[in-house]
């Protein structure tokens, strides 16, 4: 199934894609009015939701929708560095011994089509096209071979970054968290349709320019490895997203530097999930989320 958040005559809801309809799950099964309690119903929100799918009923064109971030305000929104050997070449780094993690703020989540903001305290706004996936079961201490079992499903990142501001700490923080640079969607496809993570194509494209090109079978630390490493230190929960880091052909390794601009468009596609494209914009005077 491919998991959709959206807006439709101004209301949020949640639902599904069904060829170039949606059938919208909200307020039509017991399962939560938005994502992460969805994905909390576990095998049951997903069975109900399949069984509305099949009646053919409660559809609305994909037409009409507008679709936001399938998880809005994810509890955890952690990605991680350095995790392709062409991305590691291309930093100079060190292989890292252990998966580095940092912490990207929910609050720059945004949506297919919806602006990525150039603030105006910097000029390297950097793009990075990252495989991401969802927690689906609350889980700590998840064994190796069960981590799979933990997945709710895969989506596209693009994991934006204010390379300046992101060297101003080690933890990067900062750097990964300005508003509009989370971008995330178009839709959650659940994991029993991707039948191997760690085998998709990856591209970014920087308006008609491709940028990166990878497989995902290229990163150091896979999923499953993710899962096990991150559970060992904290509870994972429903709508938690991870991100599986960039492969090479980031902007500031380019010559000249390859900084988004106001007018481009970054579009992300990776083989059995779809494309994430999102316009690049000048950050609107005195703006303020949610305002």
């Amino acid at each position: 199934m491919k998991l959709i958040t959206f807006t439709h005559n101004r209301i949020t809801q949640i639902g599904a894609v069904s060829g170039e309809s949606v059938v919208v799950a909200t307020g039509n099964i017991e399962a939560g009015t938005d994502m992460i309690s969805f994905l909390s119903s576990g095998q049951a929100g997903l069975t109900a939701l399949q069984a509305l799918i099949d009646t053919g009923e409660q559809r609305i064109p994909l037409a009409e929708v507008s679709l936001l971030a399938p998880i809005l305000r994810p509890g955890k929104f952690l990605g991680i560095g350095l995790n392709y050997a062409d991305h590691i070449e291309e930093t100079g780094r060190d292989r890292p011994e252990y998966p580095t993690f940092f912490t990207k703020q929910s609050s720059c989540v945004i949506g297919i089509g919806a602006p990525i903001h150039c603030p105006a305290v910097s000029d390297k706004v950097d793009y990075e096209g990252e495989l991401a996936f969802v927690i689906g079961k609350r889980c700590r201490n998840v064994a190796l071979e069960n981590a799979h079992q933990v997945i709710a499903g895969y989506t596209i990142c693009n994991d934006v970054t204010v390379r300046d501001w992101q060297h101003r700490s080690p933890t990067w923080t900062l750097g990964k968290s300005f508003d509009s640079h989370g971008p995330l969607g178009p839709w959650l496809v659940t994991a029993d349709e991707i039948t191997d993570p760690h085998n998709l194509q990856l591209q970014t494209w920087v308006d008609e320019e491709l940028r990166q090109n990878a497989n995902t079978g290229e990163m150091l630390f896979n999923c499953y490895e993710m899962v096990a490493y991150l559970s060992q230190a904290m509870t994972l929960e429903p709508g938690d997203v991870i991100t599986t880091g960039t492969p090479s052909g980031v902007g500031v390794k380019m010559k000249p530097r390859g900084y988004l601009k106001p007018g481009q468009t970054v579009r992300i596609d990776i083989a059995g999930i779809g494309s994430l494209s999102n316009p690049v914009i000048a950050e609107p005077a005195d703006f303020v989320l949610g305002a």
